[in-house]
């Protein structure tokens, strides 16, 4: 845990986001040295502290700790007079609102960005939803799955004659995470300099299509509509994952300086005047030859025994990983500090994964445990006078 100043430290952000989008945004900003109070109801808060994941020694659930720490938590109802009172109060010394409601809940609850930025006109008010604002899906619930298959994001996934497969990594909702984030950012710093705020917005079906580079690319240029590849690249070959003698080994040979070393470390230099495979587009065209032929020869080594050799050839690769080696036995990990431990009043010790930006004068800290339900209450409305 760290106690220093962070590089957003005088930002207060309200978070009443909950589930996975919303809740990593505001850890993001958290991380990094915001003040974020976690608004919740009264009934049983973030729906992750109960219902996701497996509980520990209380009763707030392992991906409710993974994904608020550094927060506040005040329980209010905001369907009460009192509630939306208490809101409203602290919404005139905040600088970031947060909500990742259907659109229209929050204008029904009286707590929109029109209500809100009478009480305060330099807030920044961040909305994340399933498919935004406006358009003819606006009120349809948003899930991290129902967002990648419409966005196209299933639908090159997975190995050509398979199944449409979900990208592993809920990428649609970290996605919108990390984008609303951005704006966020943005916002404040034009809310610093004018005084004024605005609305931020993104959904999680815009962010997993706009992470759709290479596919988009790959469409308007050709005409083709991009198919699954498994783990080849749309680009560039060879650059995926390839057979050996007991398992696969990565490799990025994605330009022909690139794919002559891979050649003579393999050695199969014969390969680099091979009319099929002399220039990238030889290779893409003629890719389940190229595969075939390279993992002919793959197979008379371990992956170990090959990574070391690329690597030595300055042909980037890599094992494949699962997460048990990842998070207990990669030596990388373990020298950048990628996972770390928060103190939980009733859980204890609880390793969580650590922020991946590197700041070298104001670096992102773990300064409190995820907050347990209303833990703050008290505090943050001390300012209210009893029964007023």
């Amino acid at each position: 845990m760290g106690d220093g100043a962070g590089a957003l430290a005088g930002m207060r952000v309200l978070d009443l986001t909950q589930v996975m989008a919303g809740p990593f945004c505001t850890m993001v900003l958290a991380d990094l040295g915001a003040d974020v109070i976690k608004v919740e109801n009264p009934d049983a808060g973030d729906q992750t502290r109960r219902s996701w994941g497996r509980s520990g020694k209380g009763e707030d659930s392992r991906a409710f700790l993974s994904l608020n720490r550094n927060k506040r938590s005040v329980v209010l109802d905001l369907k009460s007079e009192r509630g939306r009172e208490d809101f409203l109060a602290m919404v005139a010394d905040a600088d970031v609102v947060v909500e990742n409601w259907r659109p229209g809940v929050a204008e029904r609850l009286g707590v929109g960005y029109d209500v809100l930025s009478q009480v305060n006109p330099a807030l920044v008010y961040a909305s994340i939803s399933g498919f935004g604002r406006s358009g003819p899906y606006a009120d349809r619930p948003g899930y991290d799955l129902i967002a990648q298959a419409m966005a196209g994001v299933m639908s090159i996934t997975g190995e050509p004659d398979g199944r449409p497969v979900k990208s592993g990594i809920p990428v649609a909702d970290l996605g919108s995470g990390l984008f609303c984030a951005v704006g966020i950012l943005a916002a404040w710093s034009s809310a610093r300099r004018t005084g004024i705020g605005q609305v931020v917005e993104t959904s999680l079906f815009e962010s997993a299509l706009a992470l759709a580079v290479w596919e988009s690319t790959e469409f308007w240029d050709t005409g083709r509509t991009p198919a699954k590849l498994g783990s080849a690249n749309r680009m560039s070959a060879p650059y995926q994952a390839l057979a050996t003698r007991d398992g696969y080994v990565t490799l990025g040979a994605n330009n022909d300086r690139l794919w002559r070393r891979l050649c003579a470390a393999l050695e199969l230099e014969h390969l680099v005047e091979d009319p099929r495979f002399a220039t990238n587009v030889g290779r893409m065209a003629n890719l389940p030859d190229l595969v075939t032929t390279l993992e002919e020869r793959l197979a008379e080594r371990s992956t170990d025994e090959w990574v070391e050799l690329l690597l030595a050839a300055g042909v980037p690769a890599g094992p494949i990983q699962d997460y048990r080696q990842v998070l207990t036995e990669d030596p990388h990990v373990k020298a950048r500090e990628m996972v770390a431990t928060l103190v939980h009043p009733v859980e204890g010790e609880v390793p969580v994964l650590a922020s991946p930006l590197r700041l070298s004068a104001t670096p992102p800290t773990i300064r409190r445990p995820p907050p347990l339900l209303g833990e703050h209450t008290d505090e943050v409305l001390a300012h209210r006078a009893v029964g007023a």
